[in-house]
């Protein structure tokens, strides 16, 4: 029962449309208008600005944190010890409530931060490898589709050499997420129409 209320959190807290929150309570925007009408920071960073694209990155990014960590929060609080589910599953339910989220339509972000954010609470050094590969990516092509597609390539070859088949297979999941979700990104990126960011 605990562990079926941990997974209905997770999703919930990765159905928080921190885009769209920021968006209208700061800018009076819905940036599911504008752009490219996704509900990620990428879209944010275009529509409102550097600032606001920062603050939905890290909101996003914690919301993967938050739920991955909701079974040591439960035990802490004396809310049952024993799970017989894998926390980067609890994880994985956050990234599917931030690209489908109850609270924004079932329209939501590409998967990206959230996936980080997972991977900040199991292994914060795989998250550190994957920042900068994304970075090491964004300054040499400027796409951040292309770098997100990138750190989804570097995650999967790292989790094979971990020998942990549970880690492989959300590795695998998430990145699979990504790539899919870049699909129409892949397709400008070869006929050279994708924007490319313009403050780095």
């Amino acid at each position: 029962m605990i562990t079926a209320i941990i997974i209905m959190l997770s999703y919930l807290i990765g159905s928080i449309p921190s885009g769209l929150l920021i968006g209208k309570s700061f800018y009076k925007t819905d940036i599911r208008e504008h752009g490219s009408g996704n509900l990620g920071a990428t879209n944010t960073f275009r529509v409102l600005g550097v600032k606001a694209g920062i603050v939905v990155m890290i909101m996003d990014i914690l919301k993967g944190t938050l739920a991955t960590a909701l079974p040591s929060l439960f035990g802490y609080f004396g809310l049952g010890m024993e799970w017989n589910i894998h926390i980067l599953l609890i994880g994985l339910f956050a990234v599917v409530g931030h690209m489908f989220p109850i609270f924004a339509g079932f329209r939501g972000g590409k998967a990206v931060a959230t996936s980080g954010g997972v991977m900040l609470y199991y292994d914060p050094i795989f998250f550190l490898i994957l920042i900068a590969a994304f970075l090491i990516s964004l300054y040499l092509s400027k796409y951040v589709s292309l770098s997100s597609i990138v750190a989804a390539v570097v995650a999967i070859i790292y989790s094979i050499f971990t020998m942990d088949p549970i880690f492989i297979i959300v590795v695998l999941l998430l990145a699979g997420f990504i790539i899919y979700r870049h699909r129409a990104n892949i397709k400008r990126i070869r006929d050279k129409t994708e924007p490319k960011v313009k403050w780095l």
